[in-house]
């Protein structure tokens, strides 16, 4: 058995049912879950391990709930800078037919370098199309390496140009074979209990590339294995449009029509979602993945996240897309978020600490977690320092919490994930991160050369 503590913190935010913020706090944790919370002088005085958290802030670790780590192969991609979203799309599918498994795992590692240092210790990921010998497997070995909490979500595309749908029939799959292979990842990959590493999302990739048997026969095929499902719902005002058009419907009309909504599933975005569309989600408990980054980019609109957490509907953080972000700093994201709503709804629509409950407790709701997201007795012992002796929140110490959005993001310092430090003084711990971005950045070139 191993212990950990962390002590002295500056504060220390919990997240927990009182929120409470400790003033010189810490925790105690034992193999991977914490054991103890409070100040420092009432926990345990040795560990095994012991980490010195004065100048920083503590608190539980960010949860990214929709992400496409294989685009960072592809940001700021010229011909696909100033597009809408099928635009955009159209414009990157060429480029993606080349993607390699080789492309997959080192796009993987570099987009979860990024997330790690940027605060995040779970995340999810969208991989939605496979070309040539591409399988999700090359996203889950390359997580494997990383330590990050992983919630691989098995998208799929199926309907192709020639029948009505807007991916080229190159990047298309049969049906009968993605809910084949779905299984097997399954059976393969998913963990299902608590403190999981690993977890399986059953995810057609949206109404515009997929039809609704699939959607149909996707969420049947979930339930009966008990995983969640994921997709994109709502994004902009093409998608509204292709929705009505094609199916004669809302897109949370036809969400629940296919059985679609419930609290095991979450639709990324949902900018165009409409009164009755909040009422049901908030109804059924269904989720949202909120992408301000990526929904500023493609002009999408804002997201209404101030009535969807009036109705009471689940809401979560992600960065989206690399390639349709073209970052994935979680913490800014954060910011941009606060920002956002304040920018649509009004400056007191998102208070900063609201905000960090999104991208903590929220992810972890969203993605059926019931062991991460807060600090407290009982739960996985996932938690970040952010360093308050710097640049970025000079003057704001009397409130460092707010300061972490309403400043520019401060350098993280610490990043634990099942009680091991990934990120130490503000470096990954067994990541060449040089030689990572190297190769990485050799692959990307060596994508745009074949497309």
């Amino acid at each position: 058995m191993t212990t950990l503590l962390v002590r002295d913190a500056d504060v220390l935010v919990t997240m927990d049912g009182q929120r409470r913020e400790i003033p010189g706090g810490g925790l105690f944790v034992r193999d991977g879950v914490i054991e103890a919370v409070g100040p420092t002088p009432e926990l345990p005085a040795t560990a095994d391990e012991v980490i010195d958290a004065r100048g920083t802030l503590v608190m539980p670790g960010l949860v990214n709930t929709h992400h496409h780590m294989y685009q960072t192969l592809t940001r700021a991609l010229p011909g696909a800078q100033d597009s809408e979203l099928f635009g955009w799309l159209k414009a990157l599918y060429p480029v993606w037919e080349r993607l390699t498994p080789e492309m997959l795992h080192v796009s993987t590692q570099l987009a979860m370098a990024e997330l790690m240092l940027s605060g995040c210790t779970t995340s999810s990921d969208h991989l939605y199309l496979f070309p040539g010998a591409c399988r999700l497997d090359d996203t889950l070995e390359a997580a494997a390496t990383m330590g990050l909490r992983f919630h691989a979500a098995r998208g799929a595309m199926s309907v192709g140009e020639s029948k009505g749908g807007l991916p080229p029939d190159s990047l298309v799959e049969s049906e009968e074979a993605i809910l084949a292979d779905t299984e097997r990842l399954i059976a393969r990959w998913h963990d299902p209990g608590r403190f999981a590493m690993q977890r399986i999302v059953v995810a057609p990739c949206s109404p515009f590339s997929v039809s609704p048997g699939l959607m149909r026969d996707a969420a049947m095929l979930a339930r009966r294995h008990g995983v969640h499902l994921h997709t994109h719902l709502a994004e902009n005002d093409k998608d509204i449009a292709y929705t009505r058009e094609k199916f004669g419907c809302t897109p949370a009309e036809y969400a629940e029509d296919l059985g679609w909504l419930g609290p095991d599933v979450w639709h990324a975005h949902c900018v165009k979602l409409d009164a009755a569309g909040i009422a049901a989600f908030a109804r059924t408990g269904t989720g949202v993945a909120h992408c301000p980054g990526s929904n500023m980019r493609l002009g999408s609109g804002i997201a209404p996240v101030r009535a969807l957490r009036d109705a009471g509907v689940p809401v979560a953080l992600a960065v989206d897309g690399s390639a349709s972000n073209d970052g994935g700093h979680l913490l800014a994201e954060a910011r941009r978020g606060l920002l956002l709503q304040r920018v649509g709804f009004g400056a007191t629509a998102m208070s900063a600490r609201e905000m960090l409950e999104i991208a903590t407790l929220g992810g972890a709701r969203v993605l059926g977690r019931d062991d991460i997201g807060t600090l407290a007795p009982g739960m996985a012992a996932d938690f970040i320092g952010w360093r308050l002796d710097g640049l970025a929140t000079a003057g704001a110490l009397h409130d460092p919490v707010a300061a972490l959005l309403l400043c520019d993001p401060p350098a993280l310092a610490l990043n634990v994930v099942a009680g091991r430090a990934r990120v130490r003084d503000g470096e990954l711990t067994g990541v060449d991160l040089p030689s990572l971005v190297h190769r990485h950045n050799g692959l990307a070139a060596r994508l745009r050369q074949a497309a």
